[in-house]
């Protein structure tokens, strides 16, 4: 926003357990389902 891009142009999504990218068992600690998107529409 501070740098022009106006707000409702981004989104801004917490995912959590029910989204992984990496589908993992229980308890699985998996690097890359920790993560944050940026979508600019």
């Amino acid at each position: 926003i501070r740098d022009g891009v106006p707000a409702n142009a981004i989104d801004i999504h917490g995912y959590g357990e029910a989204h992984p990218l990496v589908p993992t068992g229980p308890d699985t600690r998996e690097p890359q389902n920790r993560r944050v998107e940026i979508i600019l529409h």
